[in-house]
């Protein structure tokens, strides 16, 4: 396995992501969990983020706290990104959010872009990409291409679910992303499914 990438093996994480896999979860469950998934994946790939010293007053007295020091934004991949995006707000308020959409193509499983809107300036800045399923790696290959473009020089993957394929396509064309992942499954079907995978997380996630 790469280097730079980790799969968080927390027990409540995994306990989340089975109820997630299990068809028989309808889509309140599935948003729960979904929600308690992002959480953990978020809090271990932010671990690596580094803080600055700062003077503040607590009621009682003066005293020395840290806050973050890295310019951070968020992305998620729409439409299924949005699902980790509560999470990561919560996590991180004051970040700001860009957003890029990808359709993929039922047939060729190739990303298109149809939608983006970013803050204006991302130099120097961090992304942390939001995406449940890495399958092809089309899109993350997309979205990292689009906050790269823009000025971000590092970048943060967090998936819920990974396919061998889609973190080797990914790695091979951006080696120095930090890749965050419940799983690495199996592989990808004859349909560019992840297997054993949860189905599609959108759909499940948005009840559609």
């Amino acid at each position: 396995m790469h280097s730079n990438v980790t799969v968080v093996t927390h027990p409540v994480l995994q306990h989340s992501l089975t109820l997630l896999r299990d068809a028989a979860s309808d889509t309140a469950a599935f948003r729960r969990h979904a929600a308690i998934a992002a959480s953990f994946l978020l809090i271990e790939a932010t671990r690596q983020l580094h803080t600055k010293s700062v003077q503040i007053n607590t009621p009682l007295t003066g005293t020395t706290g840290d806050q973050l020091e890295e310019r951070l934004v968020i992305v998620p991949v729409l439409r299924a990104g949005l699902a980790l995006l509560p999470a990561a707000q919560t996590l991180l308020p004051d970040v700001p959010v860009g957003f890029l959409g990808l359709e993929r193509d039922e047939h060729t499983a190739v990303a298109r872009e149809y939608y983006h809107k970013f803050p204006n300036e991302l130099s120097d800045y961090t992304a942390i990409i939001l995406d449940p399923m890495l399958a092809t790696g089309g899109s993350l290959q997309e979205t990292i291409h689009a906050v790269m473009k823009r000025g971000c020089n590092q970048i943060i993957l967090v998936c819920v679910v990974a396919a061998p394929e889609g973190i080797e396509r990914v790695m091979a064309t951006h080696p120095d992303a930090q890749l965050f992942t419940a799983s690495i499954d199996s592989h990808l079907d004859e349909r560019k499914f992840i297997v054993p995978g949860l189905g599609d997380f959108g759909d499940r996630y948005f009840g559609t």
